[in-house]
């Protein structure tokens, strides 16, 4: 178990460099609106050498009325569905990377436990990005583990999400000036 830890936070740590790295070459920023992960990503994401270059700030936004009041989230959204849904995290990356402006943004939300929320299982998260031109991106997972387990893999996904973003973006961009696909 403690060989698979390591071998996380390794992980974790080369997707924020990587992120980082692409992020820079593209002269571009990021930002993370966080709850479940409560600030994870973040210090995943400064803990990278060359962040600074990068990385604008974030809103950890554990409380459902600061993702109305700080992001933006529709509160008659909250009111329908809860804080552990899909077009929540989607608002949220959206308002984080207004508020910090910011190129690029990134969003958890989800139950860690030890109880369910909002009629939603734990190891339910709901992750999101926010860029230019539109880009967007979302990804509803169902986590095992304990806590701490579930905010890791929830930090992990989220990057690989980014990731991914920041290289279809790329091609789109590519595609759009005639460039290479």
């Amino acid at each position: 178990m403690a060989d698979e830890a390591v071998a996380a936070r390794a992980r974790r740590a080369t997707l924020a460099t990587d992120v980082l790295s692409a992020l820079g070459a593209r002269g571009e920023s990021v930002a993370v609106a966080e709850s479940l992960t409560g600030g994870l990503l973040a210090a995943a994401l400064t803990d990278a050498p060359g962040a600074s270059r990068c990385f604008r700030g974030s809103v950890t936004a554990y409380a459902t009325g600061v993702k109305a009041g700080v992001l933006g989230v529709d509160e008659a959204l909250l009111a329908a569905r809860g804080a552990v849904d899909a077009e929540v995290a989607a608002q949220m990356a959206r308002g984080v990377r207004r508020v910090v402006g910011a190129d690029w943004a990134l969003a958890t939300t989800g139950v860690a436990g030890p109880e369910p929320q909002d009629g939603q299982p734990v190891g339910t998260v709901h992750i999101a990005v926010a860029g230019p031109r539109d880009a967007s991106a979302a990804a509803a997972l169902q986590l095992a583990g304990n806590r701490a387990e579930i905010r890791a893999r929830s930090v992990t996904s989220a990057l690989e999400l980014l990731q991914s973003e920041l290289i279809e973006n790329a091609r789109a961009q590519d595609t759009e000036q005639g460039g290479p696909v």
